[in-house]
């Protein structure tokens, strides 16, 4: 495969990227702002244009996010075409079991990568080169989710090429991953406020991090740094022990430590 190829299919796997958030991030808020139009009161001029702004600002961001997991898919697809992966497509190659077993050992080992990654972005030093942009709003929206400032991308990208290049994965699970980064992060970063009430926040206290977990960090930037689960907080000292209370929830359920 000519690296022409490779620009091409960069280029093609942009607009599908940028599309699936244009899509899924713009029916998220669209869908939130129908089910919380009776719930919450109307903003003031002023609140409407900050929130404007900052879906802007995520917009942009994302846009580049797009741009860089072009690179890396566009990547993924040069090393598969050249034998340098370990994706393989029978089922029967490793067991049914291995697929439902690497899925979850991908999720825990990308989780502990972003935990460790997302805190060093924290670093003075660091942050406003890698992860300002994704803090600019303390309120965030589904738009937020894909918002990743270009280094923290790179990263998050160079994590998915190495991971094709080094365990064998199905390509359903590939694809089962990638598909619940992009659910989880648009939950996530679903504001308390545009949530309805009865929203099972105890589903996800004690293990999974959902939207009351992680709308803390965006609040209180030094605490809850995980991505899917909540222990790599609690195992580092950055679990926030009044969170569960913030929403309503029972002591017993903010976390196992």
């Amino acid at each position: 495969m000519s690296s022409h190829s490779l620009l091409l299919d960069a280029l093609l796997l942009f607009l599908i990227i940028l599309g699936r958030y244009l899509l899924t991030a713009g029916g998220s808020w669209w869908l939130l702002r129908v089910w919380g139009r009776h719930r919450t009161p109307e903003p003031t001029p002023a609140q409407r244009r900050r929130c404007d702004e900052g879906i802007r600002h995520d917009i942009r961001l994302s846009v580049y996010s797009a741009a860089v997991f072009a690179v890396g898919a566009g990547l993924v697809l040069w090393l598969q075409a050249h034998g340098l992966t370990r994706l393989y497509t029978r089922p029967d190659a490793y067991g049914w079991w291995y697929i439902a077993v690497s899925y979850l050992a991908v999720l825990v080992l990308q989780d502990a990568v972003f935990y460790a990654t997302h805190r060093l972005f924290h670093h003075p030093r660091l942050y406003h080169w890698c992860h300002h942009g994704h803090h600019r709003s303390h309120h965030p929206t589904p738009w937020t989710s894909f918002a990743f400032d270009p280094p923290e991308a790179v990263v998050q990208a160079l994590f998915l090429v190495l991971v094709v290049a080094l365990l064998p994965l199905h390509l359903i699970t590939l694809v089962a991953v990638l598909s619940t980064m992009t659910v989880w992060a648009i939950v996530n970063h679903v504001d308390l406020d545009h949530l309805p009430r009865r929203f099972p926040h105890h589903l996800f206290g004690r293990w999974l991090i959902g939207p009351a977990h992680h709308c803390l960090h965006h609040r209180r930037p030094g605490v809850h740094f995980g991505l899917y689960f909540t222990f790599w907080d609690w195992i580092g000292g950055t679990e926030d022990r009044s969170y569960a209370a913030s929403v309503g929830a029972p002591a017993a359920e903010s976390g196992p430590g």
